[in-house]
This record gives C-alpha cells, structure tokens and sequence, in this order.
C-alpha cells in the first residue's frame, strides 16, 4: 500500500473523528440515536463546529479520491510526489479541523483553500 493509498483510507475515515468529536462535545447519549439528524442539527459552539467540519470533509473526500486516482493510474505521476501531496493534503484537513473546532474562520479558510490547490495539484501532476 502506499502512502497516497494510505491517505485516501484517512480521508474516508477522518469525517468520522468529527463526528465523535461533535457527539462528546454536544452530549450525545443513546436516546439521541432515534434521531441523530436532529441531534446534531441542535448542537451550537465547538461542537456545531466539529459536526460542519464533518460535513465539509465528507464533501470534500471524493474530489481527494478522485484526484489521487488520476495522479496515479491515469497521469501516471512520479508516486513520491503523489505520496507528498496525499499526505500535504491529509495534514491540511487536520488543520482544517483544528482550525474550525478552535473557531479561527480566517485561518480555517485559508487552510481550506491548500486542500483544494492540493486537489487541483493531484490532477495536474
């Protein structure tokens, strides 16, 4: 396995550590498991926030996906670069999620732009 394949399992499961995060932080118990949509959707401060990074790295996995895909079986890109970019861009998603538990937006967002140029990366590689 590689390192770019190791980083795609990562950021398959990495929407997951938020979403505990968002249940810890907002007072999950098993009764909130009838209605987890709702739950989540009442939650307010860091754990509001862990729950939208957990959606924003769901949206934003399959175009990681994609790309490594692309950077390695169709523009058959040197693997140490695509390892290099994989992981930049798995840092950067931790990043991105520290950055908005910590509910710092600007640094957030300028975290969020180096995933995307990650992304874009991959696909040019």
């Amino acid at each position: 396995m590689t390192i770019a394949t190791s980083c795609m399992l990562a950021a398959v499961l990495l929407p997951y550590l938020f979403t505990v995060t968002a249940k810890l932080a907002g007072g999950y118990s098993p009764t909130a498991n009838r209605a987890p949509r709702e739950f989540l959707a009442s939650l307010n401060g860091m754990a509001a926030r862990a729950h939208y990074a957990q959606l924003n790295s769901f949206e934003i996995t399959p175009a990681f996906l994609s790309a490594v895909l692309v950077a390695q079986l169709i523009n058959d890109a040197e693997q140490a670069t695509v390892d290099l970019l994989a992981l930049s861009f798995v840092i950067s998603r931790l990043v991105y999620g520290a950055c908005y538990l910590l509910g710092w937006s600007t640094l957030r967002s300028g975290i969020w732009f180096v995933g995307i140029g990650i992304v874009v990366a991959l696909f040019c590689v």
